[in-house]
């Protein structure tokens, strides 16, 4: 028994040395999917002027599965219930899943949890004055790896996409 001790305790002492001259330890692996050591971030900023109090506009796009009247698209909460942590599968499979990850009354913001290019979006209604707003949808996801030619597509693609579902939101509010 005293041999274990006597054993134990120089493992112990010993260990520190031992560890100065060994590589770190690898990070822990990342709790989202996402893996890529070297982002190119973009952000579109898109926004719209609304003839309309910024919450009478909310009021009608504002909801999380609102998404569905302005982006015509099936919207479905799978958790939550339009609060901090609720996500919302989109399109006819459902498979497109988004995870509300901050609210304010007016905005709201989310994350594609494992997406390989770190999607996330903002939508916000941003007060001009006592009878106008504007809409303001902000999108941020990696590019890293893309061609020039294929980033330039694809932000071209997403802006419009996004951009025809504003041009919605803005026919929704003066309804």
């Amino acid at each position: 028994m005293r041999k274990i001790i006597l054993t134990a305790a120089l493992t112990l002492i010993a260990l520190p040395v031992l560890a100065q001259g060994q590589a770190p330890a690898p990070a822990p692996a990342p709790m989202t999917g996402y893996t890529n050591t070297k982002p190119e971030f973009t952000d579109i900023h898109m926004e719209r002027a609304v003839d309309r109090p910024a919450a009478a506009v909310w009021a009608k796009v504002g909801g999380y599965c609102q998404i569905a009247d302005w982006f015509n698209t099936p919207c479905k909460y799978t958790t939550g219930n339009g609060e901090i942590g609720t996500n919302r599968a989109l399109g006819p499979t459902g498979t497109t899943n988004e995870l509300m990850v901050a609210k304010t009354p007016l905005s709201y913001a989310y994350s594609q949890p494992l997406s390989p290019i770190y999607y996330h979006g903002n939508l916000s209604v941003e007060v001009v004055d006592a009878t106008h707003s504007k809409i303001v949808y902000d999108l941020l996801y990696d590019t890293a790896g893309m061609t020039p030619e294929a980033k330039a597509a694809d932000i071209a693609r997403r802006k419009t996409r996004f951009e025809q579902g504003i041009d919605k939101m803005v026919e929704l509010a003066h309804q």
